[in-house]
Parts: C-alpha cells; structure tokens; sequence
C-alpha cells in the first residue's frame, strides 16, 4: 500500500514534480519546507497524522455502539486529504462504516471491530436501477459492516480483528468493497461472518494479504468482477466457498473477473475450496493459482470440491494456470462444467473453457469422481492435467454404463451427476485434452474403469498408471474418441487395459505402453481394429 504521502503526491503530481526538481539543489531540510509552503500557497492538502477513534468519542467497551465516533474519524481523516485511523485494544459495536479517499484503518492488535446485533444500524440495500439475478449476497454492498464505494487508496490493516458478531447465515456483510481501486485488506482476522467476510465487487488493484478468516458461515474471499487482485498468505475456513472468484451482473452488466493470482494459502471448508462460479455472467481470463493446501473444517461435511471451474451462464474461462495443490478429504478433487443455465441472457448460449493448466495435484481419501464436461457441439477445450496423483476411497460394487445426464441447466455441483463410469477420472464433450504423469488409484476395490473419455477428441495420456484395477472393466474406456495418443503407460493387474467403443472412434494409436500385466491389451466393441501399435509391450496380454 502506498503510505499517505505518496497517494498526495500520486494525486498532486505537479509538486512531487517540483519537490524532485529542487532536491538536488536545496537539499532534505529545505525541500522538505520549501513543499509545506508550497502545497498550502497552492491549496493542496496534506496528509494529516494517525487519528485514534477514542478522540472522537469511541468507548471500546463492548456495550457502547461506536459508529458514529469510527466514521467521524474516517471523514477527519479524508478532510485532511487521507491519513490512518487507528483503533486502540477494545471492543467496539458498530453498524456500518464508510472508508473514504486515502483512509487506512489501522486496528491494533486486541482491537476488535464488532457488527452491531441490531440489523437497523446498517445501511440499507442499495436501489439498482434493474432487477438482479443473482442472490441478494452476491449483489449488494453497501449493506455491510465496513464498506466503500467508488473510493480509491484505501487501506484495512493491523493485528486486529472484524467480527461479525453472528451465529448464522444471513446478516450484513463484514468488509464489502464496491467500484473501488487501490485497496490492501492485511494482517487482520475476520470472523463469524454472517454473509460473505471479504468480499468485493468491480474493484481494481485489490491485495488481500496475510488474512485470517475464521468461522465464516458463508464465503471467505470473493473477488467479483475485479481485476488485479492478489490473494497471498492467507488462512480461510468457511462453512461455504473458501475463495469463490465470480463475474455477476451485480451492477446490472457483465464484468470481467481477470489477472488475478491466489497463492500461498490454507483453505478450509464444507463446500468448494477454489472455485469459480456460479456467478459466470462475465468471464474469467488470465489466473494463477498456486500453493495451496486444502483441508476439511473439524465440523460439518467434507469439502465438495477442491477446484471448480465453471462458466454456465455465457462466461468465457481463458488462460488458468492452477498448480501445487495438497488435498485432504476433499470429495471431489476436479470439476471442470461448461453448461447452459444461461441465467440472466435473453438468448442462452453456452460460452467456453479454453486453456487450462491444472498442475502437481495431491488428493488423498477423495469419495467423487473428478470431471471435464461440455455439451454436445461445446466442448472444454485445451485443457493439461499434469502430476495428478489421486487416491480415491472407492468401493463402489456396480458396473456403470455411459449414460450420464447432460442437465445442461442445473446449477453446476461436483457430483451433479451421481456415481460416474470412471473412479478416477471422468471426461465427456472435450476437445485437445491431455494427461501427463496421471495416477489414481483406490483404497477400497472399485469395479469402475479408471478413465472413462465420451465424446473428445485430440487425446493424450502420457504416463498414466493406475494402480488398482478390480473386475471385469477396462482400466481405460474410450469411446466415440477421434485421434488419440495413448503412451509411455502401465496396467496394474486388470482383465483389460483399454476399451474402444462407439462408432465415432478413430485414429487412436498406442506407443511404448508396457501391458504386461493385464490379460487383454485392447478390447473393441463394435469399432474397427484400425488402432496403430508402435513399440508397446503387450507381454501375454491380447489384442481383440
């Protein structure tokens, strides 16, 4: 964050001009004067020195409802062209808070900022000139505990801590940030958060940096919309989505959320861990997420998922790198959904899931299969799964077949779907897909396929291993599959490597596998035997 005396020079940039003009000649002291006369002759305002709240009136007690000294403060702060409002130990009940133009809130460590229990001391929803599609925590702001809207160079710092002083969902906002530019949330915990803790719409240039967030009963980190935003060193525990990027049409348009990084951060949850969505009415381009480690909650259920990435009302995800990720417990450790919810379009249309890199993945104890769907005619495209090293529970008795539900309007949920044909891996309706390093293997026998491909073409697996095999089920199932390139592979004991089947199933070759431990290499239903063998070693298993 920029420290107040550079935000006025950022704004002022004629004296910093001048201020560097005379340095050389003046030296410090009398630049240092020469500034001062020169900002008040020209009527600049400058910065004014730390505020303390207990000044203007706060108590800190506990009991006292201190809102009106914290703003008085804040608005002091402004007056005088930015500054820090500081917070000393104690206790302070408030209702809502506007940061304004160049105000860092500083809350020092035992300091705690403590939503009112009385609903009325908050702001009301804003009116919107339209009517909104997404829910009512997704769409408002200003119904919040500390808020800003339309506000640059703001700051919300220190050892302390904002609490939402709730038991349940559903209440105001703990720190909600709206159509703002340069922002640092750090240092500080934010608990028992009613409605979303850290949430922020249309905002650019946002670092949330070293925060805690704790007993949220619902999101932990939203970035909505925004752009510019890094989300580093973080502890997230949540009862829903830990960090949830959205594009909603919060502000009646589509917004892209974009060049946003997360990472070096501890999630835990009941629902997703990293996903986006379901708000995808604008896109998602240009993220990087890495070093994360991601836990179930000591409540409630496991987490849903690990990663989700979906665009289901017209958002177009492009450019995701995702890399070194541990999971534990975490039902679903991929879900990858483009669909057609098409929810606040006049004329629904899928949009797309291109360029994914999804890297140096750990999952362990995970109960739902992990998938990459489209839709007949829109397919995911380019997407690298790599270094994926999953350990699914398993147990499941059933042979499945390969009717799954498309629910191209459902709301998106890893496991939509019900139990998959695959334990490992299921991928259907994709498009320049490819495996690298993939191994899965089960802790309890599973009579499903490892892999089962629908509908894709332009396939590589390279280095897949599955560890366990149980039945009569191919390791790997492929089906109306057109060119793909199987290599590098091993079998575990199984009765069948690989399954071709389906009339749209071509160009398929297979290069330096080593099946020897599978009693059939390759079964075809009802397809062509035009499959190309090149250096694999078959052993004693067959081809028929």
């Amino acid at each position: 964050m920029l420290a107040p005396a550079m935000v006025n020079a950022r704004r002022k940039p004629e004296l910093h001009f001048l201020c560097l003009l005379a340095l050389p000649r003046l030296g410090f002291r009398w630049i240092t004067r020469a500034c001062v006369v020169g900002a008040v002759t020209l009527g600049f305002a400058l910065p004014a020195a730390a505020l303390n709240v207990r000044d203007y009136g706060a108590k800190g007690d506990g009991t006292t409802k201190d809102t009106a000294s914290i703003q008085a403060a804040i608005d002091a702060a402004e007056k005088h062209g930015g500054g820090e409002v500081r917070v000393p130990p104690g206790r302070y009940i408030s209702g809502t808070i506007h940061l304004k133009n160049n105000v860092t809130l500083y809350l020092e460590a035992g300091a705690t900022i403590a939503e009112s229990p009385d609903n009325a001391d908050f702001d009301r929803k804003e009116e919107l000139p339209f009517k909104s599609v997404s829910d009512d925590e997704t769409t408002y702001f200003h119904y919040g505990l500390v808020t800003a809207d339309s506000v640059h160079n703001i700051a919300i710092v220190g050892q302390g801590t904002i609490d939402g002083n709730r038991t349940h969902r559903h209440g105001p906002k703990t720190i909600a940030l709206k159509s703002s530019q340069y922002i640092t949330i750090q240092g500080v915990t934010v608990q028992n958060s009613p409605n979303y803790s850290i949430s922020f719409w249309g905002c650019d240039y946002v670092d949330v940096l070293g925060v805690t967030v704790l007993n949220s009963y619902a999101d932990g980190i939203d970035p909505d919309s925004s752009r510019y935003v890094r989300i580093a060193n973080c502890y997230v525990e949540s009862a829903d989505d830990a960090i949830c990027p959205k594009a909603s049409p919060s502000m009646g348009y589509p917004r892209p959320t974009e060049h946003l990084t997360v990472t070096n951060c501890v999630l835990r949850t009941n629902a997703n861990n990293f996903k986006f969505g379901t708000e995808s009415s604008g896109d998602f381009r240009f993220v990087a997420v890495s070093n994360l480690t991601m836990l179930p909650r000591e409540k409630g259920r496991p987490p849903r998922s690990g990663i989700s990435l979906e665009s289901v009302d017209g958002a177009r995800i492009d450019g995701v790198v995702i890399s070194n990720i541990t999971m534990e417990r975490v039902q679903t450790p991929i879900f990858i959904r483009l669909a057609n919810r098409g929810r606040g379009l006049a004329n629904p249309t899928p949009g797309t899931i291109q360029n994914v890199s999804i890297t140096n993945i750990e999952a362990t104890e995970a109960t739902v299969t992990s998938s990459i769907t489209g839709l007949p005619g829109s397919p995911v495209e380019r997407a690298l799964l790599m270094a994926i090293n999953i350990t699914m529970q398993g147990g499941e008795i059933a042979e499945k077949g390969l009717e799954v539900p498309e629910n191209p309007q459902m709301y998106p949920e890893a496991g939509m779907f019900g139990t998959l044909p695959a334990y490992g891996l299921y991928a259907r309706h994709a498009d320049d897909l490819k495996l690298s390093g993939v191994q899965v293997r089960w802790e309890n026998a599973d009579r499903r396929p490892a892999l089962v491909f629908d509908d894709v073409k332009s396939l590589d697996i390279d280095g897949f291993h599955a560890d366990t095999a149980s039945g009569p089920q191919p390791i790997v199932w492929l089906n109306d599959v057109v060119n793909a390139l199987v290599r590098g592979s091993r079998s575990a004991h199984a009765a069948i490597f690989l399954r071709l089947s389906g009339s749209q199933t071509k160009g398929i070759k297979l290069q330096g596998n080593d099946f020897t431990q599978a009693q059939q290499a390759v079964e075809f239903q009802g397809v062509s035997k035009s499959v190309v063998m090149d250096g694999g070693n078959f052993g004693t298993g067959s081809v028929k």
